[in-house]
């Protein structure tokens, strides 16, 4: 279907610019908030082992730890991607930021278990924001063509996070630094990318799309356009029509985006989490240092290469299609390690269908989830749209982080993991049955939002 406005918008323009080095620099503002969100919330894994003995946690008190800045993640999310659809994705990007250095810093210094939840609360706040506004942001910059690669490539920092947090802590432990001041360390450190690029995402043009399509301020946006492609795109006049459309109309893509990721995220976080648990388990003779560095080698060979993958196959194989088949084949190896007898007493097995897992995660739902509601929303709704979904999607993340433990000591690893596939199957379904591809096409196609609200009955991601 083709766009109702296809010539002098800002739109046009921007879906058939060229990469440029403005894209590399909002990439690297942009990656920076997934690599800290990354680091931050799988860090505690490791801390809370450390911390346990030290502060003598029961079971709650490990749990809520471990899961409570996912929570404050969803209310994040929520509120920051209804404000940037407001008030406009430039003039709250950077504060996302600084709360995940607030957050950082004050879980370094916490005396006791209410002060780090609070800490970790202030944490979730802005990591939940930085989903919706670097993910849009990086969304509405990029052309049609590669847009899929462009903003697989910010949230592979995720990858990066992933493999630099039992770094860190090895190094601190192999060190034989003190675990007091160790986990401190862990926790604090992830103050330093966030506080990296503050500055430099406040300093990001705004998005000419929201300027021109949501506000009416057509000058302005062919301004920032000429500023975001560094002068290679000038535009004397804009047709681009005002968006004004209703979120009702998009609920079933919103149940497609929101439900994937939710079922998604209690699976990944859930296993990510907890994987220290399950390496002592599965090595029992294993001291810490050994677990986290058999984590950060299950990490390194198979979750980093799917992200990196993702982004370099997600255009030509579509975001839709990919989604699916990381579902599936993800949901096949808990199923297998769920089946197999005596299969989680065999390591080299166990960690072949276990890495296998997190490939397929990562070449697959925990790269698109993040693409698909970044893309099938309206420009005035794309940051509500996806900031619903990221919320949600750490409703689920909350859950498995919190019932994943419960259910490894009451029902063992295999039947806990049969659980997943469950969630697994469901995600695929509800990406088949709830949006469409959207691989290839515009911003203004996939969303139809240049038509007007009287002729529109539904509105899917449409072919």
């Amino acid at each position: 279907m083709e766009s109702d406005v296809t010539q002098n918008t800002v739109a046009d323009a921007l879906n058939r610019s060229e990469f440029s080095i403005f894209h590399i620099k909002a990439m690297f503002a942009s990656a920076m908030g997934f690599f800290t969100s990354a680091y931050d919330l799988f860090i505690i894994g490791t801390a809370l082992t450390l911390i346990k003995s030290e502060w003598n946690l029961s079971g709650t008190q490990i749990g809520l730890i471990g899961s409570i800045s996912l929570i404050a993640t969803f209310v994040g999310a929520f509120v920051f991607g209804k404000l940037a659809d407001i008030l406009g994705r430039k003039s709250i990007y950077g504060l996302e930021a600084t709360l995940m250095v607030i957050g950082a810093i004050l879980s370094a210094f916490s005396p006791n278990v209410a002060w780090l939840l609070v800490a970790r609360v202030i944490l979730g706040l802005g990591i939940g924001g930085d989903y919706p506004l670097s993910a849009v942001i990086m969304s509405e910059y990029a052309n049609a063509k590669s847009r899929g690669r462009m903003v697989s490539l910010v949230f592979s920092a995720q990858a990066l996070g992933l493999i630099a947090g039992p770094m860190v802590a090895l190094t601190l432990l192999a060190a034989g630094v003190n675990h007091d001041l160790a986990w401190r360390l862990m926790l604090g450190l992830g103050a330093l990318p966030a506080a990296s690029v503050i500055y430099l995402r406040r300093k990001l043009p705004e998005s000419p799309r929201w300027l021109s399509r949501v506000k009416g301020l057509k000058e302005k946006a062919a301004k920032e356009l000429t500023s975001f492609s560094l002068g290679t795109i000038t535009l004397e006049k804009t047709n681009d029509p005002i968006v004004k459309q209703s979120l009702w109309k998009y609920i079933v893509t919103l149940i497609g985006t929101a439900g994937s990721w939710f079922l998604f995220d209690y699976a990944y976080y859930g296993n990510t989490i907890s994987t220290p648990l399950i390496m002592k388990d599965i090595a029992p003779h294993a001291d810490i240092i050994t677990s986290t560095a058999l984590s950060l080698l299950l990490f390194a060979v198979a979750a980093v290469p799917g992200y990196f993958l993702a982004a370099a196959s997600v255009d030509k194989i579509g975001h839709k299609k990919l989604q699916m088949i990381g579902f599936f084949m993800m949901g096949l190896m808990f199923l297998l390690i769920g089946i197999l007898p005596d299969v989680v007493h065999m390591f080299s097995v166990f960690i072949v269908l276990y890495g296998l897992s997190y490939f397929f995660a990562e070449f697959g739902p925990n790269t698109t989830t993040f693409i698909l509601s970044a893309e099938v929303f309206p420009v005035n709704l794309r940051t509500t749209g996806h900031g619903f979904s990221a919320g949600a999607a750490k409703v689920g993340a909350f859950l498995g982080a919190f019932l994943f433990p419960i259910l490894y000591h009451t029902l063992g690893l295999s039947n806990t993991l049969k659980i997943t596939f469950l969630f697994s199957l469901a995600g695929l379904f509800v990406t088949a049955i709830c949006l469409k591809e959207p691989s290839g096409k515009t911003l203004e196609d996939i969303s139809n939002e240049d038509k007007k609200l009287d002729n529109l009955v539904r509105v899917p991601v449409s072919h």
